[in-house]
């Protein structure tokens, strides 16, 4: 394919990044802060427009083409998996969930052990909960002040953790589109993840305790419900043991009623009765909405930009001077750092680039699960580094900073960069290299 077809193939893929650069840029734009507008519109136009330059098709093949994309097997298995973590994640935390993890987390810190203490309740809530955003409102706000300490160190310890669960955790957005498009186990995933992050999480836990000594834990916890820990918990252990996703999802949903609505009817505060508990659910599941819409037209472009030979062009350009596994996951590392700079969310960098990566990984023998581990840390690396991130910027506004003055403080997003490019080099681990 000549170079002009082949730009011209994934030119939709060139509007999008654009797109999403100009929409950052004018969302964090201090003189629009009440103006958020919606990764959807990008994607909507960006979708119209790769329909529309599909020449030698009718339109209404084009849009079959798209429609095919956008309802793909694997898509629509990953989609059930939004709806079922969504449902989880949300009544998990109406019933008290998250708050009884904080509490929890911070009930067993050493004083002497403040910072490496702080790090393990991120890493051990991000895990639990999901998400880096979600881990990062509910400690970040208050907890880094309590403190009397470098409040940007703080943060920054907080954001790292975050980042610990986003990467690894069974119900993280990220985990769900990296092992989908890589079609690997989340449990295989996490077994390969695990064995590159680990280490560098236990150097930086570490540092932080060389860094910690001599400060003072916080002053006030609230007592700690272990009983709404359960959830996180059996979701967590269901998961590594190997059972289905959709189960464990399920699983935890249902424990979370049981204990909300059993709370609820002892009369202890913070729970939910049935219907409270439906709510709760519904409200979840319309959270991962936006997301469903983005990953369906994603899905859509894509198979647009396949199909007018987009993909193959762009595989044969990453690869033309790849000869070898290395090389591969090398590439498949590059592209979605360089989206994900472009995009400034690690979710829509890996599936932006997924298919891709997995047909890259496909030709030169790249293990699946390898493949989903690349594309999940170094998306997660690049995210927790980038000033212009969601979770920087929400870390930087709860604590009343700079993201500038985060920055210098981020080991664990660094280190884990630093581990993935060494397994890549290194050919570890050997049996998944």
């Amino acid at each position: 394919m000549s170079n002009k077809k082949g730009l011209l193939a994934l030119s939709p893929l060139f509007l999008l990044i654009v797109l999403i650069v100009a929409f950052t840029v004018y969302s964090v734009d201090s003189s629009h802060q009440d103006t958020s507008l919606s990764l959807t519109v990008a994607f909507m136009i960006s979708s119209i427009y790769a329909v529309a330059i599909s020449g030698g098709m009718p339109v209404r093949k084009r849009v079959d083409t798209y429609s095919k994309g956008a309802g793909a097997n694997n898509l629509m298995l990953m989609l059930w998996i939004y709806v079922l973590a969504g449902s989880f994640a949300a009544s998990a935390k109406a019933m008290g969930a998250v708050d009884a993890t904080v509490n929890l987390a911070l009930s067993i810190l050493p004083a002497s052990m403040i910072l490496p203490g702080l790090f393990l309740a991120a890493c051990f809530i991000s895990v639990s909960i999901g998400t880096s955003v979600g881990t990062v409102v509910a400690i970040a706000a208050g907890l880094a002040h309590s403190m009397d300490a470098n409040v940007g160190m703080m943060t920054a310890i907080i954001v790292g953790g975050a980042y610990f669960g986003d990467n690894l955790s069974f119900i993280s957005d990220t985990t769900v589109v990296a092992t989908q498009t890589q079609n690997c186990k989340m449990s295989d995933k996490f077994k390969v993840n695990s064995m590159i992050v680990v280490p560098a999480a236990v150097l930086v836990l570490i540092a932080y305790s060389v860094m910690g000594v001599g400060l003072q834990a916080p002053t006030h916890i609230n007592e700690v419900e272990y009983m709404k820990v359960l959830p996180y918990l059996i979701v967590l252990i269901t998961a590594i043991a190997g059972m289905n996703v959709m189960a464990v999802l399920t699983l935890g949903t249902l424990l979370c009623g049981a204990i909300g609505i059993g709370s609820h009817l002892l009369g202890a505060s913070g729970s939910y009765d049935l219907f409270g508990w439906f709510s709760a659910m519904g409200n979840g599941i319309i959270g991962m909405g936006e997301l469903i819409i983005i990953a369906m037209m994603a899905g859509g472009m894509l198979e647009i930009i396949r199909e007018n030979g987009g993909i193959d062009f762009i595989i044969n350009k990453i690869t033309a001077h790849v000869n070898s596994k290395r090389g591969a996951e090398l590439s498949i590392a590059a592209l979605v750092s360089m989206v994900n700079i472009c995009t400034a969310n690690n979710t829509v960098a890996i599936l932006t680039v997924g298919n891709i990566s997995k047909k890259i990984g496909d030709r030169f023998g790249v293990d699946n699960r390898k493949a989903a581990s690349i594309l999940d840390t170094f998306s997660c690396m690049v995210q927790g580094l980038i000033p212009y991130g969601v979770q920087m910027l929400l870390a930087a506004g709860l604590a009343n900073l700079s993201p500038m003055d985060i920055l210098p403080y981020l080991y664990y997003p660094l280190a884990i960069g630093v581990a993935a490019l060494l397994a890549i080099l290194l050919r570890y681990p050997k049996r998944y290299s």
